[in-house]
């Protein structure tokens, strides 16, 4: 079920088709319909040949086109994402300048992670009561102001680590109010046939932040210090708290309770099987074939690296990811979106296990941004589903769901590699964890025959 688009949304559509009526038309008369498919010599939809093909393979840039409102949205988050990349550096170099331990550095995830976690699922619930571009707007601005307290603290010379520790989990219990109210917000923006589109630009947006985030950081706080960094991220949240500004308001179709509940989001998903697959089908991936944890001994092991060489393992997923955004544009002619969910996570157990069974460095990193490649894919086609096939005054709850899941399953698959590669070898955890995927997601499917036949067309959750 799909809530009504806004106002100023339809204006700019209605806008947009008188605009192009009064143009003259770039194909001839004889130009067969889309659903004849191409004629010789194009690429597709009339265009010449080469333009064509880079529509059929690059990102589908027409979000940007038809919504001011959600162009504005994916430059400020773009923005902000890179912003928090730099203070994520900074703040993991500051605490070991502060105490020389590694221990206390890995205490830096415990208290992002926990956060999160714990408060994902009610920033769900918050979001599917209340509107929501206040709730991000309201929460980016604590993010902000919690990034301008670290620039502060650094500036009066405070050199306390858990100054740092509170203020990063003040950070992440923002995030968790904040990503469920931006995402409930695309399918309001958007009609339902551009959201694999838009789920495929902000894919980029994580990953682009992830990859561009620490490096600017590192040269920041090289350069200029860590308060630097830490006013720089601040700044950068002005890009999205614009954005959040010049959204209309955001309130969600109350068709359910207007108190937050955690229960009725999960009674709910409890009686909808084909978004409950979207879930298992991503705890296939996450959890069985994640070798994240076995990287630096990887490095060691099998190519004879240092950490230089585990820096590339760890940046090689990223990359992938980042070209599946890059090259989406085939994505939106996609319908069956069960089956391509089950196809991409079983791609990504197989470039997993085709990792394990190689000793050549290129070829590894081949692999796993094969595997990046294909979990962007999944991630396209499952938040598509989240957002189209469950009603409005949901779609924040199963966004807080969604959270929990990203946050929390790729820890499990952490502890997971580390035991089994303990008890075994990092081969047989690597290979083992890939053919397990494959053959759980596979499962999976087996069983759930609905869900490889979901059309995005017919929504059914």
């Amino acid at each position: 079920m799909r809530s009504p688009l806004p106002g100023c949304y339809r204006a700019g559509l209605a806008s947009r088709v008188t605009e192009q009526a009064e143009q003259p038309t770039e194909t001839p008369p004889t130009t067969p319909s889309p659903a004849a498919g191409p004629r010789a010599g194009t690429g597709g939809g009339g265009a010449p040949g080469g333009a064509g093909v880079r529509r059929r393979i690059l990102a589908d840039l027409t979000p940007f086109r038809i919504s001011a409102d959600y162009r504005r949205l994916w430059f400020g988050n773009m923005v902000s994402w890179v912003g928090s990349g730099m203070t994520a550096l900074a703040i993991s170099l500051q605490v070991y300048d502060l105490t020389g331990s590694s221990f206390y550095v890995g205490l830096v995830g415990i208290f992002t992670l926990v956060p999160l976690i714990a408060f994902g699922l009610y920033g769900g619930a918050i979001a599917d009561t209340v509107d929501r571009r206040k709730l991000g707007l309201h929460s980016a601005l604590g993010s902000a102001a919690l990034s301008g307290a670290l620039a502060a603290g650094t500036f009066a010379g405070v050199a306390n680590v858990w100054f740092l520790y509170a203020v990063i989990a003040l950070q992440s219990v923002c995030q968790a109010l904040n990503a469920p109210a931006r995402s409930a917000m695309i399918p309001k923006l958007l009609p339902p046939e551009h959201l694999p589109a838009a789920n495929a630009l902000n894919s980029m947006i994580m990953t682009t932040g992830t990859l561009v985030g620490p490096m600017l950081g590192g040269l920041v706080v090289g350069f200029a210090g860590y308060k630097t960094a830490y006013l720089i991220d601040a700044i950068t949240f002005a890009a999205s708290l614009y954005a959040m500004w010049r959204l209309p308001a955001m309130l969600p179709d109350r068709t359910g309770t207007k108190r937050p509940s955690i229960l009725e989001g999960l009674r709910f998903l409890a009686t909808r099987p084909n978004l409950r697959m979207t879930f298992f089908s991503d705890f296939c991936a996450m959890i069985l074939a994640h070798p994240r944890a076995l990287f630096p001994a990887i490095a060691v092991l099998w190519y004879g690296g240092d950490a230089r060489t585990t820096g590339l393992l760890v940046a090689a997923p990223a990359i992938g990811a980042l070209l599946g955004g890059v090259f989406s544009g085939w994505q939106g002619r996609i319908h069956r979106h069960g089956l391509a969910v089950l196809i991409s996570v079983g791609g990504w157990g197989a470039a997993i296990a085709a990792f394990g069974l190689t000793r050549q460095l290129w070829l590894g990193l081949l692999m796993l941004a094969v595997a990046g490649f294909s979990d962007t894919v999944s991630m396209v086609f499952r938040n598509t589903m989240m957002q189209v096939a469950a009603p409005d005054d949901m779609r924040g709850r199963l966004q807080g769901v969604f959270i929990v899941v990203v946050a929390g399953g790729p820890r499990l698959g952490d502890f997971l590699a580390g035991t089994v590669a303990d008890l075994t070898s990092p081969t047989v955890m690597v290979v083992g964890g890939g053919l397990a995927c494959v053959l759980a997601v596979t499962l999976l499917g087996l069983g759930r025959r609905d869900f490889a036949r979901y059309d995005g067309r017919h929504p059914v959750p």
